[in-house]
């Protein structure tokens, strides 16, 4: 299996003003393997095709990210951030699953 290092953004909701909550991104950085490495291209009506990731990767998860995991955005990998559309919870590591690229808020 190969390895995996990067960054994981965290969207926190957190209270900006009374009755405001909003999502607060926090980024930490984990190591850990890559379980599966696959991509596919969805069609649309613009010149270039979707790409989206199939990718699965298996991270030793802190404390943070195990009262955090519902809160994951995206992983940095390969260069880019792309959503992390599954997160399965096998303690002590957590399986994130890929999909689209991200293009949310990073900070």
């Amino acid at each position: 299996m190969a390895k995996f290092f990067g960054n994981i953004g965290y969207g926190i909701m957190t209270k900006t003003r009374p009755g405001i909550w909003e999502p607060v991104i926090t980024v930490k950085p984990y190591s850990g393997e890559v379980l599966k490495n696959s991509r596919s291209l969805s069609p649309t009506s613009t010149l270039n095709d979707n790409i989206k990731l199939s990718n699965a990767i298996s991270i030793v998860a802190d404390p943070f990210a195990n009262q955090n995991f519902q809160s994951i955005l995206y992983i940095e990998y390969m260069g880019s951030k792309w959503k992390v559309s599954n997160v399965d919870v096998q303690f002590p590591r957590l399986i994130l699953s890929m999909g689209g690229a991200y293009n949310g808020k990073t900070d």
